[in-house]
């Protein structure tokens, strides 16, 4: 697989970064994972936005020019590895790159780490068919979870926590509060009304989470950004997690209990072929 690192087409099995590197020492860097479909990707000027203020809240600088080709980039690592057809994904990460070990950041002029690939995405169509089963977990993650970086070590335990119990996903709760999923956000249905945790500095406001209130409202379906709670979802018709690797995702248990008549509801239906739908709308031809 042909990826990109530091201005560089190569092998991936070439690609090698220093273990000097921040990003590796630190976690001190941000990443952002897009959609594509038959080559094309979706949203990526919202991702592009996104990966803008992570690292503005980083205070990581891009060299001139980078930012605006990193869609180009993308793009040619699509071509090159055959994924012009069906689903895919391209990775980004970027740190503040290679220095001496120090707790502050390094020397200014210090170059950015910047990294891509690109992977074919097998979307878990058989776990939405059946609705998925997701597990609550304390939330023990820092305060600025708005913040896409690849500091995920209380996600990848709450991962694994959900892989242990079988389920699809880990939900953080705090204060008997749901916040969002190890890797996705939460919605739930209560009385009717569409029900998601505001946009705040507790989470990650997903690309596929604003897409989908958008859909909701063209849809007709009510929408309140508003906090749901561990016994709110006792009680809710429809719950669903969305991300960029699994769309819209019903899910039939929490905890074992099960969601509504534990099938997968008609508004989480309907709100994935609309995404779906979405993404087939084919952008103009990316610029070579």
């Amino acid at each position: 697989m042909t990826v990109y690192l530091n201005g560089v087409y190569l092998d991936r099995a070439q690609a090698v970064v220093s273990v000097d590197d921040r990003g590796f020492l630190f976690a001190d860097g941000v990443y952002e994972v897009t959609r594509a479909r038959d080559g094309h990707l979706f949203e990526g000027e919202r991702h592009l936005r996104r990966l803008a203020r992570g690292l503005e809240g980083l205070s990581i600088a891009l060299p001139a020019g980078l930012a605006a080709g990193l869609l180009e980039i993308s793009a040619r690592l699509l071509r090159e590895n055959k994924l012009e057809q069906g689903d895919a994904t391209v990775y980004l990460q970027i740190t503040r790159g290679t220095a001496p070990r120090t707790h502050h950041f390094p020397p200014p002029g210090t170059a950015p780490t910047v990294f891509l690939s690109a992977g074919r995405l097998k979307v878990p169509e058989d776990v939405r068919a059946r609705g998925a089963a997701v597990i609550t977990t304390p939330e023990l993650r820092w305060a600025r979870c708005d913040l896409k970086t690849v500091n995920l070590l209380p996600n990848v335990l709450a991962k694994q926590q959900a892989v242990a119990a079988g389920a699809f996903e880990a939900v953080f709760v705090r204060d008997g509060v749901v916040i969002e999923g190890a890797s996705s956000n939460t919605f739930a249905v209560l009385g009717g009304v569409l029900r998601t945790h505001p946009a705040t500095h507790r989470i990650l406001a997903g690309i596929t989470r604003e897409v989908v209130l958008e859909l909701a409202a063209e849809l007709g379906i009510p929408v309140a950004e508003q906090p749901v709670t561990v016994e709110d979802l006792g009680g809710a018709s429809e719950v669903m997690v969305t991300a960029t690797t699994a769309d819209v995702m019903p899910v039939v248990r929490v905890d074992g209990l099960v969601v509504g008549d534990g099938r997968p509801g008609p508004i989480a239906r309907e709100l994935h072929q609309a995404l779906v739908a979405r993404m087939e709308r084919r952008p103009a031809p990316a610029a070579r």
